[in-house]
């Protein structure tokens, strides 16, 4: 598969009775391919995977693949754990897919080696290739260039959702190590046009469950070497990251979807609260800017 471009990590929408509303994540998933995703990831964080029973999880499954084989589009699938065992079991679940998003150990924190040796032999199990999800504020396992390159070279590895918080040494040193065959995506949302500018292909962002269109436009813009429209952008699109991020994700994100009317409850499961009124207050006000970009340049003091 071609892993460039917008992948879009729906959420999960309940009905008023806390079932999974499948209507509405199926036509969740053709707005964010009519908004110009490349395609859709079921089951990653994003999508609360950790509180669906495993019916909840297939049906999850079923939906997305109908919908990204109808519109034909990507579809990659979250799996994995911080055991390489129930990880090489739970891929075989990941075969729906074009891919596998597959987070680093977390919790046990093993060495880097470890790490390697993990993917190693995910990677030579799996029916699908795998997206390395490098998150370490959520595994507690930080990794070095020098470890981020071995794995890439891993048969069966074809990319990675980079989430670090920030533009560090290692993810400058790595960005210029990356295989051509292998493709960064921006993972933390915040920081998709730095990723953008050290040569990500595109990013994996919750943000565009609420404007697929505005973070589509802006990974066009870099791969198209617009770049003075990717600044505006990407600047456009900070005060909205910063709005749906500002409580865990997604309870932001399904907040604002309720109140836009495109899901039926903003309803999220234990430990997960609900956002807070003046939270999505702010969030919806921010995603009306997004929608209207003459908006923007009126605040930033445009023209």
């Amino acid at each position: 598969m071609a892993l460039t471009g917008l992948f879009v990590p729906l959420i999960t929408p309940f009905t008023a009775t806390g079932e999974l509303a499948g209507e509405a994540l199926e036509a969740l998933a053709h707005a964010v391919l009519d908004g110009g995703a490349t395609g859709i990831v079921a089951l990653g964080t994003t999508g609360e995977p950790a509180t669906l029973t495993p019916a909840e999880r297939r049906r999850v499954l079923e939906i997305c693949s109908d919908v990204c084989a109808a519109r034909q589009a990507s579809l990659i699938v979250g799996a994995g754990s911080n055991s390489t065992a129930a990880s090489i079991d739970e891929l075989t679940g990941a075969s729906s897919g074009d891919a596998a998003l597959v987070v680093v150990p977390y919790y046990t924190r093993p060495s880097e080696d470890g790490v390697v040796e993990h993917f190693k032999q995910l990677a030579a199990a799996s029916p699908v290739p795998l997206v390395i999800y490098n998150i370490p504020y959520r595994t507690g396992r930080t990794l070095s260039a020098e470890t981020l390159v071995r794995l890439a070279e891993l048969p069966n590895v074809i990319g990675f959702k980079h989430a670090v918080g920030g533009i560090d040494e290692d993810t400058v040193a790595f960005m210029a190590r990356v295989p051509d065959d292998v493709s960064v995506l921006a993972g933390d949302d915040l920081y998709v046009g730095p990723m953008l500018a050290l040569g990500a292909r595109g990013g994996i962002l919750a943000s565009a469950n609420v404007a697929p269109q505005p973070y589509a436009d802006l990974i066009a813009a870099w791969q198209t070497s617009a770049l003075d429209q990717a600044r505006e952008s990407a600047h456009r699109l900070v005060p909205l990251a910063r709005a749906l991020f500002a409580e865990p994700n997604p309870v932001v994100i399904k907040a604002v979807l309720a109140a836009q009317g495109r899901i039926p409850t903003a309803h999220v499961r234990l430990p997960l609260l609900p956002a807070i009124a003046q939270t999505t207050t702010i969030a919806v006000e921010c995603a009306t800017v997004v929608a209207a970009p003459e908006e923007f340049r009126l605040v930033a003091g445009g023209k």
